[in-house]
């Protein structure tokens, strides 16, 4: 296998500005690796091999030249294939939009390239990015590097598998109730849900969601994470609501200067043992290291009101575009009713028929819910929680309860539980590997902060990594 497989994109980009490898040597050992993997794991489905070693080689040349495109000059990326790439095939996850061609990049498409990345192709996703697994009929069923019996995760799952095999060093994905964090955690690499409203996600004239889904960065790094946040970061004179927020690199400190709270449960959504096990004995290392460290839940938070209140938000926006026909449809089809037993499903069904008075007493409770994080983020600076109530799950037919331990636990709570939650909130968010399982399985954490210090969870993140240890490679690699 070729050393430069399985690096990061800060490193890759030094490699290529020293001269030590160029940016053709770099884009090619990625397409072989792809070549290599791909098969079995199916996480990139367009690839853009001749448009890729075309830019790399003038990426090499400028360089020759003594110019710089950016800080990822001539770097690999990969693009989750729900974000407009122009003259690249964009499909959603869905086949009404097989041939589907932009004539233009979404912002943090173009941002990304403009400081040099070089696109290598798009990764799959389920339909409309709405699940936490990854398979669609166009492009079929993505594979978790560290068991193709299991799932990825999803929506993000293509981006999270590729990272994991080592097919590239750098995704761009997007998160509306985990689907960056999901994927990360099944697959033991980092990503960031970003501070709500940071990062545009997309005209403002042509979006039914408009509230919790941020575009955010997938890496092999923390270091790499906080480098494509600051490049996509910021207004695009489109998105309105994206506030002129300067990211400020935060000075480095050590790992137990900072004050922590951790959450080994949410109330209502009980985490497997081994999930339970994992932070506990992490927050016990961080005490026996120095660190000010507590647990905490923040006041009021429970699992189902939650939950209840995320999908109320989010399929009010998203029925806004929906007719009375295409809503029944939606509602039948999910088998969702104003009493499931799953918290999402009732919320999502009093979501799609919410009018003016009921979506403003949504955002009313959603108001209560971030103020709390608020208060326990002014006692500490980083909450720590699960990401998900289990490691990587075995494909599973969506919508069928799913057993955790001794229990059978609702679809959606299993996948979404530990995510969700800072989606309504708004907060930053990154997830990041702490170590394997029994059985071998990735865990990864995440790291909740104040809205607005994206990089100094970050920088509590690269910490946190000197202490477990780097990412780590699938066995079969």
């Amino acid at each position: 296998m070729s050393d430069l497989i399985y690096r990061t994109a800060t490193d890759l980009a030094g490699v290529i500005r020293r001269r030590e490898a160029s940016s053709v040597e770099v884009v090619e050992a990625h397409f072989a690796r792809i070549a290599e993997t791909n098969g079995e794991i199916n996480a990139v489905v367009t690839l853009c091999e001749e448009q890729a070693l075309e830019r790399a080689r003038e990426a090499d040349q400028a360089l020759a030249r003594g110019e710089s495109w950016g800080e990822l000059h001539g770097v690999p990326m990969t693009v989750k294939d729900s974000f407009e790439t122009e003259g690249v095939r964009t499909t959603f996850g869905d086949t009404s939009l097989a041939d589907n061609v932009p004539t233009w990049n979404a912002t943090v498409v173009d941002r990304l390239l403009s400081a040099g990345a070089i696109l290598l192709g798009k990764t799959n996703l389920p339909p409309f990015a709405r699940n936490y697994q990854c398979e669609n009929e166009r492009f079929g069923r993505t594979n978790n590097p560290w068991d193709l019996d299991r799932t990825p995760g999803g929506s993000s799952g293509g981006g999270a598998a590729a990272l994991a095999a080592g097919m590239v060093p750098l995704e761009l994905g997007a998160d509306f109730a985990g689907s960056i964090r999901v994927p990360v955690h099944y697959c033991g690499v980092y990503g960031i849900k970003p501070t709500e409203f940071l990062v545009p996600s997309g005209p403002s004239n042509n979006r039914s969601i408009r509230h919790m889904a941020q575009p955010g960065p997938m890496a092999r790094s923390a270091e790499d994470l906080a480098l494509a946040l600051q490049i996509i970061a910021g207004p695009d004179g489109d998105t309105y609501e994206v506030p002129p927020v300067h990211l400020e690199p935060p000075q480095p400190r050590s790992l137990t200067s900072y004050s922590i709270a951790w959450m080994p449960e949410l109330p209502g959504a009980k985490p497997s043992g081994e999930i339970v096990s994992s932070i506990t004995k992490l927050a016990e290392e961080l005490a026996d290291l120095g660190c000010d460290i507590r647990e905490a839940v923040p006041e009021g938070w429970e699992f189902a009101p939650l939950m209840e209140t995320w999908a109320e938000l989010g399929y009010a926006e998203v029925g806004s575009r929906m007719d009375d026909e295409t809503r029944e449809r939606t509602l039948e089809e999910l088998e969702a009713t104003p009493d499931s037993e799953c918290a999402l499903l009732r919320g999502l069904c009093r979501g799609l028929s919410a009018d003016n008075r009921l979506f403003a007493e949504i955002l009313d409770r959603r108001d209560a819910f971030s103020a709390a994080l608020d208060r326990l983020l002014e006692d500490v600076e980083i909450l720590l929680m699960p990401s998900s109530m289990t490691t990587a799950i075995p494909h599973w037919p969506t919508g069928k309860s799913i057993p955790v331990d001794d229990r059978e636990e609702t679809y959606w709570t299993v996948g979404l539980a530990y995510t969700a939650p800072t989606n309504l909130t708004g907060h930053p968010v990154v997830t990041c590997p702490t170590g394997l399982s029994e059985t071998g399985l990735p865990i990864g954490i995440q790291a909740v902060g104040p809205r607005w210090e994206d990089l100094e969870v970050i920088g509590f993140a690269e910490r946190l990594a000197e202490f477990t240890g780097p990412a780590k490679n699938p066995p079969a690699s």
